[in-house]
């Protein structure tokens, strides 16, 4: 008997489950009882896809599908994120450094007031030490990057500098990263963009699901109210998502990060409903018109426009208002995203935990090792952090366990990390450590140095990249793993 089309999608879908269950054990989550159990002699990645039959079955079956272009997996997908976050739109892109090109783009429209558009020669404030692209799209739209330093504590910028890095009339924009899911000081940095006028843009790409709370008189100051989509009260403190606090914020989605979707990011944006249409302009070649794909006649004026010096009447889909780019993702990889965001609180979890129990376990090597805190943090315990006076708190959703090689030790960091390598235990540096270091900077330097500004010493920047290297937290970690990664240093420290 022939069987209908539902009927072997159904069956397919059923069988790809069953393959997914058998060839992806060591993909599972750390603590589900169907993992791959750890044997001495495996690699221990710093970060990796976890996932299990769900996404598989997602990806395959939206794949039968055969849309393949970003579409009702993508709509959902964008919708469900803002949901999560509290935040007006999302905007799905092919990668997190996209996100960031488009996120910053967004902010050259000329469709903004001529005082908050962003123009060739203008200054964005951002931090020496971390990963390039979240310093790249600056340079590429024509503007100037103004270093701060990093505090290696938190791995984030110190806000103290800000100030210093400001100058009337140029300075339009701050754009930085949550360091290693660490979120930075949120309120000092929102204070300075509100005295100043200024854009914030979030790089959240190593951030999804952290936290930021300030107490109620603080968040209200600033317009942060209670009732606010996205927003928490308990009473004392108001509480949000990183990555809803600024203009305008970025996800990062490959397979290292809090959700993959293997390639895939996200533009947010936050609370200015405008901006979404300029970020998927930028996002999708550049084109004035808003149909999506598949879709020809929204606006109900496709053949009614007089754009530029076109004639009237010129088909709308194909007028162009910025030089853009194409960067939207795939409509399989929506729909392994969707997968993933409903195991986001549980992923969450497992990094916060895994951090807590790389803490314990290496507690006892304080002579030799420093180790990263929480903003606003003064210390750890067993039982919690200790914390400032500020009455702002941060809860992260660790991207890595970062340590730094105290400058005494008998042993530096890139001896460590080569050890950690030996053992097939996977370890980073903090990316790109200080950028202004790196080869294209240097190079940068001779052949445009009017092209970035380093407004303070970069001092942190510099112990980052000479003493810091950090482990995974990721949610396929299991505690097996982890032991073997503190026994692992703790022979190698205490052995030299």
């Amino acid at each position: 008997m022939t069987r209908t089309p539902t009927e072997l999608k159904a069956e397919i879908l059923h069988l790809t489950r069953e393959y997914s269950s058998l060839m992806h054990k060591a993909n599972r989550p750390g603590n589900d009882p169907h993992r791959s159990p750890f044997t001495l002699g495996q690699t221990i990645p710093y970060a990796g896809r976890v996932f299990t039959e769900d996404e598989v079955e997602a990806a395959v079956g939206s794949t039968l599908d055969f849309w393949l272009t970003l579409g009702l997996e993508g709509e959902a997908f964008e919708t469900e994120l803002a949901a999560l976050l509290g935040v007006k739109h999302s905007l799905l892109v092919n990668s997190g450094s996209s996100a960031n090109l488009v996120a910053l783009s967004t902010l050259t429209t000329h469709k903004l007031p001529a005082h908050k558009r962003l123009q060739p020669g203008d200054e964005v404030i951002t931090v020496a030490a971390g990963f390039p692209t979240t310093v790249t799209p600056i340079l590429q739209n024509g503007l100037v990057p103004v270093f701060i330093d990093n505090n290696p504590v938190t791995g984030n910028l110190r806000s103290e500098q800000l100030q210093s890095a400001f100058v009337s009339g140029k300075t339009k924009a701050v754009m930085i990263a949550h360091a290693l899911g660490n979120p930075f000081d949120i309120g000092a940095v929102i204070e300075f963009c509100r005295e100043h006028d200024l854009w914030l843009i979030e790089d959240n790409c190593d951030a999804l699901g952290c936290t930021y709370s300030m107490p109620i008189a603080r968040a209200h100051a600033l317009g942060f109210k209670e009732n606010s989509p996205g927003i928490s009260a308990d009473g004392t403190h108001v509480t949000r998502y990183t990555g809803a606090w600024g203009d305008i914020s970025t996800q990062s989605f490959y397979p290292p990060h809090h959700l993959t979707m293997g390639e895939g990011g996200a533009v947010n944006i936050i609370h200015r409903p405008p901006l979404k249409t300029y970020a998927e302009s930028f996002r999708d070649w550049g084109r004035d018109c808003w149909c999506a794909s598949g879709k020809d006649n929204t606006c109900n004026k496709r053949f009614q426009w007089q754009l530029g010096e076109l004639p009237e009447g010129y088909d709308h889909k194909y007028i162009y208002s910025h030089l853009g780019y194409n960067l939207k993702p795939l409509d399989p990889q929506a729909a392994i995203g969707r997968q993933q965001l409903k195991k986001l609180p549980a992923f969450i979890e497992a990094r916060k935990q895994n951090w807590e129990h790389l803490r314990a376990g290496l507690a006892d090597l304080d002579e030799f090792l420093d180790f990263s805190l929480p903003t606003h943090a003064t210390h750890w315990t067993p039982k919690g952090f200790m914390w400032d006076d500020s009455g702002c708190r941060t809860d992260c959703s660790w991207f890595g366990f970062m340590i730094r090689v105290k400058p005494d030790a008998p042993f530096t960091h890139s001896q460590l990390g080569r050890h950690l390598d030996e053992h097939k235990i996977g370890n980073r540096m903090l990316f790109g450590g200080n950028l202004l270091r790196q080869p294209v900077f240097v190079q940068l330097r001779k052949d445009r140095p009017e092209s970035f500004r380093v407004a303070v010493p970069l001092d942190g920047a510099d112990t980052i990249m000479n003493t810091a290297l950090f482990l995974g937290t990721y949610p396929g970690l299991t505690k097996a793993m982890m032991d073997y990664e503190i026994e692992t240093i703790n022979r190698f420290i205490l052995g030299n």
